[in-house]
């Protein structure tokens, strides 16, 4: 049972001021007690690296709505996020009465699943709604799975996370988290339930501080607000029904609570056969056209380019502008709606010259017409990292193995150092879109299978040809197992 706020009437107007070893910290009038919401968020142990906070860079997805894009699907969801029901009631379906006519109230809907297919920008919406959502204080948390992430991409962490950005937003649940934790110690080591981890340290609270001058404030300025990006980056297909599963109870259970959860994710089936239901707005964001706004970044970003590039500026002054907007439509086109390709483009096209690969941003332009999607980059990518000492026998090995292999075993296999395979992956992952943090190596760290699951990533994503690639691939007799007594399957 969660024990109330203690209220103090002769320290009425103070604030934030010491009793003793206690911090005493008054939210909208009201005062209690606590050790100080850093204790409990290190309690807590959040993932640090999961909300919309993150560095991008180290932590992807390094997703952003370029300025002036997405408007119109931003719009629809602060507009869903603004509206509060004014008409009373148990929910859906509610008759009222005005002077001249008989009105069926539909209340607003706690969920928005915003889904689309993978690169179509997702991400960059959750980013800018979270944004809008935090500025005017209202966005309670958010959270941002990642595959292949370790925790981000698995549900063990998601409630404490949640609940860790929950005290920050409304320091008046820090009690009632610290009550939960002391009576249920299995809160914090995942030996409870996903739905009672999120009813004790996530729903239960905020009901609890949802009354008086906060619940009032609430309906002034609007619904609070969770931002989820990614659902179906989680590995646990499990806890992912579990947590849609227990949302939807809550809000079934609590209709006019002053919260909406914003969700955007790829069609999965164990997601839309739980989303696909009333009580929750859809969202295509396929249905919204980038194609204007695509074209904006392509323009924008080029002309920034041509002011850091000599050799674009030097182009411009001999031949004209470039490129040319028969040039920015036929690339348009050729992307087909994908602002990840866009950005991949992009980024191939304006490279620096290297002694390997000559060609200007004005040679590589048309080639990536003739680019297959992001396939033909990562066919690319492996092209271009050909001249290198090892590369041949490490993917080549790569493609015949069934499981991930640390890479001093990859290099045991080979007869080379493990530090010999730097190079090639460091190579690969330059050009490669959307490597997984997890994969992204430097050149002063390596950790278990990091580097073999990059090459993997990119060989996997490629599609290339062995022709292509002037490779012949190895047959698994060709590969003399070294793995200190550790059996090696092999796709044979």
């Amino acid at each position: 049972m969660a024990y109330p706020p203690l209220n103090f009437e002769n320290f009425s107007g103070a604030h934030d001021f010491l009793l003793g070893q206690q911090t005493i910290n008054v939210i909208a009038g009201s005062q209690y007690l606590s050790n100080g919401g850093g204790d409990l968020i290190a309690r807590l142990n959040p993932i640090p690296d999961a909300s919309h906070t993150r560095d991008r860079k180290t932590s992807p997805p390094d997703s952003a709505c370029f300025p002036g894009t997405r408007e119109g699907v931003i719009k629809e969801v602060t507009t869903w996020a603004d509206t509060v029901d004014l008409v009373p009631g148990n929910g859906e379906g509610e008759v009222g009465t005005t002077i001249s006519a008989l009105v069926v109230h539909t209340p607003t809907p706690h969920v928005y699943w915003l889904h689309g297919f993978a690169g179509c920008g997702k991400s960059a919406v959750s980013l800018k709604i979270a944004d809008i959502f935090e500025e005017s204080g209202r966005l309670l948390a958010s959270y941002f799975f990642f595959r292949n992430a370790g925790d981000r991409s698995t549900m063990k962490r998601f409630a404490v996370t949640l609940a860790s950005q929950l005290v920050c937003a409304l320091p008046a649940t820090a009690p009632f988290i610290e009550t939960a934790l002391r009576t249920d110690p299995g809160l914090l080591n995942n030996s409870v339930s996903l739905t009672r981890q999120l009813e004790r340290l996530v729903y239960k609270p905020f009901q609890e501080v949802m009354k008086g001058d906060l619940l009032k404030e609430a309906f002034a300025k609007g619904p609070y607000i969770i931002v989820i990006d990614g659902l179906d980056e989680c590995d646990d297909r499990r806890g992912v029904e579990e947590f849609i599963n227990r949302m939807l109870a809550f809000f079934d259970e609590h209709p006019t609570t002053p919260l909406r959860i914003f969700i955007a994710s790829r069609v999965e089936q164990h997601i839309r056969e739980r989303l696909e239901t009333v009580g929750v707005r859809l969202g295509n964001l396929d249905s919204h056209s980038p194609l204007k706004d695509i074209e904006r970044y392509l323009q924008a970003s080029f002309q920034m380019a041509a002011t850091r590039d000599r050799i674009i500026r030097a182009y411009v002054r001999v031949c004209g502008s470039w490129p040319t907007k028969s040039d920015i439509d036929k690339l348009n086109k050729h992307i087909g709606g994908s602002f990840v390709l866009a950005s991949t483009m992009f980024q191939y096209i304006i490279q620096p010259p290297t002694e390997e690969d000559p060609r200007t941003p004005m040679d590589r332009l048309p080639l990536t017409l003739e680019m297959n999607g992001l396939d033909g980059l990562y066919a690319q990518t492996l092209a271009r990292s050909q001249h290198l000492p090892h590369f041949h026998d490490i993917i080549s090995t790569i493609t015949v193995l069934r499981y991930s292999m640390p890479i001093v075993w990859i290099a045991g296999l080979l007869g080379i150092q493990a530090f010999e395979v730097f190079p090639e992956i460091l190579e690969c992952q330059r050009f490669s879109p959307g490597m997984k943090k997890e994969f992204a190596i430097s050149r002063g760290y390596c950790s278990g299978i990091d580097i073999f699951n990059a090459l993997t990533w990119i060989v996997a994503r490629a599609r290339f040809k062995w022709g292509e690639l002037r490779m012949t691939p190895p047959t698994s007799l060709e590969l003399l197992l070294r793995v200190h007594g550790t059996r090696l399957i092999l796709q044979l």
